[in-house]
């Protein structure tokens, strides 16, 4: 199903990115379209690479608190664990 969107841009980005979609044969829209899915799907497909069958089930399960800075708390363990 495909529903309406407004953007808002500058009106040099509108006249060159037109240009560019009748160079290509398609509209504006198929081509924000498409760079729409292909951000997601990128976002989607390195996520879940990263993540075992396991860690995946265990998603979203903790609750933490917004300001967690987990890199920070890692950097910290290691130097504890290899005396750094």
């Amino acid at each position: 199903m495909n529903t309406k969107l407004t953007l808002t841009l500058e009106k040099k980005v509108i006249k060159i990115a037109k240009a560019y979609a009748k160079e290509k044969g398609q509209s504006l829209s198929e081509i924000v379209e498409n760079y729409f899915k292909f951000i997601v799907e990128d976002k989607v497909a390195k996520s879940e690479k990263q993540l075992s069958p396991k860690v995946k089930k265990l998603r979203g399960i903790i609750k933490t608190n917004q300001n967690l800075d987990y890199k920070e708390i890692l950097t910290e363990e290691l130097s504890k664990k290899y005396g750094l």
